[in-house]
């Protein structure tokens, strides 16, 4: 016959002793690990230490694992995962987040970037910018919040100027003689830059239109069309300044980009602030048929 110990009390079987075990005030159970302890603080001791748990001492819960463990600190306890440090408020672990060097934090919107270069692309947004930066393009009219939005939108094709990418590559070649901004190689004259790829009927897999380059598969050939024609198999005519850098970039809105990230901090040196200057602003050139 099954006995409690520490009750002192005999069961005529062992489910009998489990339903006492469970109810009783002087038994704490870890169903998961199979052990009774004689004191809640002794069960919440084994909680907290063992390796299998993952408990919040705060709220009295055990987790299934230790993300939702974290995804719970986070969204009732105000905590800094990156610092597994807990706060008071929303106000303290905004502060904690404002003043830490750790952290790439937007305080006017409350938002946490994974790197700097998240957060400057942020900042950079029309969110928190004006759309100050006038599009040259003849008879156009619309403004953007950068440099590298305005280059985008030339090299579209969609600016009423007729600028493209092909025209921008071209004036780039004239202007940057002393290849600051440009691979020197890859910016002869001739085909190289402006190399256009166009695929028919016969890129036909059997079951998709498939790039010959990459191997892409598209539904429809217009699809594919559209692929060849973006920058994607074109030559990496732009390259970061930076010696130390040196990335290279299809297109010079791809290269204003990562200037304006400030990533490898190449936006510093003034040689590179007087090409982009003069560049942008001899544009006009390029917009004005």
């Amino acid at each position: 016959m099954p006995d409690c110990d520490r009750c002192s009390r005999h069961f005529n079987s062992y489910s009998a002793l489990r339903q006492h075990e469970q109810n009783s005030p002087h038994h704490h159970i870890c169903d998961d690990c199979d052990k009774d302890f004689a004191t809640w603080t002794a069960l919440e001791q084994h909680y907290v230490n063992s390796p299998r748990h993952n408990y919040c001492q705060r709220c009295k819960l055990d987790f299934d694992d230790s993300e939702d463990l974290e995804e719970h600190y986070e969204e009732d306890h105000h905590y800094c995962a990156t610092c597994r440090k807990f706060f008071q408020n929303e106000h303290g672990l905004h502060e904690h987040y404002r003043q830490s060097a750790l952290h790439h934090y937007c305080a006017d919107c409350n938002r946490l970037f994974r790197s700097a270069s998240n957060l400057t692309s942020h900042l950079n947004s029309s969110l928190h910018r004006p759309k100050d930066v006038p599009c040259p393009g003849k008879a156009c009219g619309l403004a953007f919040v950068s440099r590298s939005a305005l280059l985008l939108h030339l090299e579209s094709g969609s600016c009423k100027s007729g600028a493209d990418r092909p025209t921008i590559n071209r004036y780039v070649r004239e202007y940057d003689t002393q290849n600051i901004i440009t691979h020197p190689s890859r910016l002869i004259a001739g085909p190289g830059d402006n190399t256009t790829y166009t695929a028919t009927a016969r890129s036909w897999n059997g079951t998709a239109y498939e790039c010959y380059l990459c191997h892409g598969e598209y539904r429809t050939l217009a699809s594919l069309n559209q692929h060849l024609a973006s920058p994607r198999h074109q030559a990496k005519l732009y390259v970061c300044p930076l010696s130390v850098c040196r990335e290279p970039f299809t297109t010079l809105s791809g290269l204003c980009q990562h200037i304006e990230s400030e990533r490898c901090g190449v936006a510093k040196f003034k040689v590179v602030q007087k090409t982009m200057d003069n560049l942008m602003g001899k544009m006009r050139r390029l917009t004005a048929h």
